[in-house]
């Protein structure tokens, strides 16, 4: 079966080496930022396209070749209508359960909104943003402690062998598709570095939420202490504290035996347990604030 393959990041990279043991695409497309991916490429001698695929650019390199199928695993860019017509039916694994959580980065929104699961979907792909007919869907639960990387992690045990799947069920013919049903579609928006700032006037659940969503190797949940940013990248709630202490939302109001700052909220008292910052020296009646 002629198909070509759209991957980006880690988790792109981890689904074409084990699909590889099993087929070689008559093309890979990725992002120019993917060095993993490139570097395999070239070390396979697969036909390589990286960079952005807009302006003509991927087709000129396509040429007047046409594909069964296509296959889209965390690539940076949606295909253009003129891409998809290229291929007898192109497909994209998405991660979370759609029609929930369409858009970037869904299960970083999933922690953040306290979800307990979140999911992977394999639909056809459409000019709208993941909004085909579903062919598989497995769901994935989302522990009280995991964090956005360890839901990654998940996602890289569990994506190749959904694409193993799909590609059998496409050599066999057996593509069942179900539409999404629309009275239940969300959507959430790319994230940046810059989106990660504490709002210490929400409750204690809501900050953990926060935290541990963005906790490293992502660019982390952040605030400013004395015009320092501060990255802070696990919060555990103070189980005897209480919040009858008049000071402002964010105000450090001691330091625990652990040398770690313990900062009022709305709803109780959270340590600042794990912060990237090591070497700065927190005071006692410091407020923090979410911007510098």
């Amino acid at each position: 079966m002629k198909f070509g393959l759209f991957v980006s990041g880690g988790l792109g990279l981890e689904v074409m080496k084990q699909l590889f043991t099993h087929y070689q695409p008559a093309f890979v497309a990725t992002d120019s930022g993917s060095t993993g991916i490139i570097d395999f490429a070239e070390q396979c001698n697969l036909p390589l396209f990286k960079g952005n695929p807009r302006k003509g650019k991927l087709m000129t390199f396509l040429g007047d070749q046409r594909f069964e199928l296509g296959l889209s695993v965390n690539y940076l860019f949606l295909l253009e209508q003129n891409i998809l017509d290229r291929f007898d039916v192109a497909v994209n694994f998405h991660g979370s359960l759609l029609p929930r959580y369409r858009g970037r980065t869904p299960h970083v929104w999933a922690i953040i909104n306290n979800e307990i699961e979140t999911g992977i979907t394999a639909h056809l792909i459409e000019e709208g943003c993941d909004t085909g007919p579903v062919i598989l869907q497995k769901r994935v639960p989302i522990l009280k402690d995991d964090t956005g990387a360890d839901i990654l992690k998940k996602y890289e045990s569990l994506y190749p062998g959904m694409v193993l799947q799909l590609m059998q069920m496409a050599e066999n013919g057996e593509m069942h598709t179900t539409p999404q049903d629309e009275s239940q579609a969300s959507y959430f928006g790319k994230r940046t570095p810059d989106d990660g700032g504490i709002n210490w006037n929400w409750d204690m659940e809501r900050i953990r939420n926060w935290v541990r969503a963005q906790a490293y190797p992502y660019p982390g949940a952040f605030t400013f202490c004395e015009g320092q940013k501060v990255i802070i990248d696990k919060v555990v709630p103070v189980l005897t504290g209480n919040n009858s202490d008049e000071s402002s939302n964010g105000t450090i109001l001691y330091i625990n035996e652990q040398n770690k700052p313990v900062v009022k909220v709305s709803d109780g008292c959270l340590i600042l347990e794990q912060i990237r910052n090591v070497d700065l020296h927190f005071k006692p009646l410091t407020i923090l604030h979410d911007s510098n």
